[in-house]
C-alpha cells in the first residue's frame, strides 16, 4: 500500500446527526445542518462520529448517513465519514461503502467495549486500511475502553500505508508534537478535544475537530487564522468566546450531555436543533431557560455568537 497525500487541515465540525422527536433519521435536517456548517466556512466536516451518534444507528442507517454526508458536501470541502464499528467486518463494509459513495476519508474508531488488545487493534486497522480509502484513526480511549493507539504504532501504520491521519481525543495534547516528530507532514493530526485547541494548534496539529464546532465555526476560524499568523495574542483573544461556549457545555455536567447543549444552543440561534436518539434526551425546558440566561451573560463578556457570522 502507498500513502495517500491529502492536505486535510483547519476547522472540521464533528457534525450532529438530526433525528425526529420519535427517533427516525431526519435526512433533510441532517443535510441542511451539514450544509450550514460548510456555508459558515468550515474547512471540512466529519460526519458519523461521536457527535453524529453512529453508536445508536443500525448498519443500514449508518450507511445511509454516509451517503447523505457526501451528497451534502457537494465536493466543496473534504467530507470524512465515520466508517468504524465494533467488528472488523462491519468496518470494512462501511469503509467500502464510503469509498463508493465518494467520501474523502473514513474515521475508524478503536474497536470498543470488549477492550481489545494492541495486536487485535492493529490487525483491525490493517484489515480496514486494505480497502484503500484514506483512514483517520479515532483515538478515543475514554469512550472505546481500549488502550490508546500509541505514537509509535500510529507512525508505523502510516509508514506502512495503512492510515493517513488521527483524531486525537486524549486528555493531553503532548501527542501532537510527538506525532509531528515521529511522522512526516503527510500524516495529518487532528486535535479532537474541547479544552485545548489553542495549545494543540500551536503545537503543530493540522486541524481541530469537535462537537463544539456545531455552534462555533466562525470563532474557530478566527483562532486558526491567528495561529497560522503566529500571533499568540490574537489567538488568546480568539479563544475567549470559544472558552465561554465550552464552559456552557459543562454547566449541566452529570445532568445533560454535550449533544443536548449543542442542540439547545442551535435552538437559541434560531437553527433547527434536531433530536438525539434515546437514551439521549434533550434539555428540559428549565435547563434550556438556564442555558439561554447563561448564554446571554457570555455576550456581556465576550464576542457575540451569531449563526450569521
Amino acid at each position: 500500500m502507498t500513502r495517500t497525500k491529502t492536505a486535510w487541515g483547519g476547522v472540521y465540525p464533528a457534525a450532529l446527526t438530526h433525528f425526529t422527536a420519535t427517533g427516525e433519521l431526519d435526512e433533510a435536517a441532517t443535510i441542511d445542518h451539514i450544509q450550514w456548517l460548510i456555508a459558515q466556512g468550515a474547512d471540512g466536516v466529519i460526519v458519523g462520529g461521536t457527535s453524529g451518534e453512529f453508536i445508536g444507528m443500525t448498519l443500514e442507517e449508518h450507511a445511509r448517513l454516509i451517503e447523505l454526508a457526501v451528497d451534502a458536501g457537494e465536493n466543496r470541502v473534504p467530507v470524512i465519514v465515520g466508517s468504524g464499528r465494533y467488528t472488523t467486518a462491519e468496518s470494512i463494509f462501511l469503509t467500502e461503502h464510503a469509498q463508493l459513495a465518494g467520501a474523502s476519508g473514513g474515521l475508524v474508531v478503536q474497536p470498543y467495549f470488549q477492550r481489545p488488545n494492541r495486536r487485535e487493534i492493529l490487525t483491525h486497522y490493517r484489515s480496514v486500511g486494505a480497502v484503500g480509502l484514506p483512514l483517520m484513526v479515532y483515538n478515543i480511549p475514554a469512550n472505546s475502553a481500549a488502550e490508546p493507539v500509541s505514537v509509535e504504532d500510529l507512525a508505523q501504520l502510516h509508514a506502512d500505508g495503512v492510515v493517513h491521519a488521527v483524531k486525537s481525543t486524549l486528555p493531553t495534547v503532548n501527542q501532537v508534537h510527538e506525532l509531528r516528530s515521529a511522522t512526516d507532514d503527510s500524516f495529518r493530526i487532528f486535535y479532537g478535544g474541547i479544552s485545548s485547541p489553542l495549545e494543540a494548534l500551536a503545537g503543530g496539529a493540522h486541524a481541530w475537530v469537535s462537537g463544539l464546532l456545531n455552534i462555533a465555526v466562525p470563532q474557530a476560524l478566527d483562532l486558526k487564522r491567528a495561529i497560522q499568523a503566529s500571533d499568540l495574542e490574537s489567538a488568546r483573544i480568539a479563544w475567549e468566546p470559544l472558552a465561554q461556549l465550552a464552559r456552557l457545555v459543562n454547566i449541566f455536567r452529570g445532568q445533560a450531555g454535550d449533544l443536548a447543549v449543542y442542540r439547545g444552543l442551535l435552538s437559541i440561534f434560531g437553527r433547527p436543533p434536531g433530536h438525539s436518539r434515546a437514551p439521549l434526551l434533550s434539555l428540559t425546558p428549565e435547563q434550556l431557560r438556564t442555558l439561554e440566561n447563561e448564554f446571554a451573560a457570555t455576550q456581556d463578556r465576550t464576542i457575540p455568537v451569531s449563526p450569521d457570522r
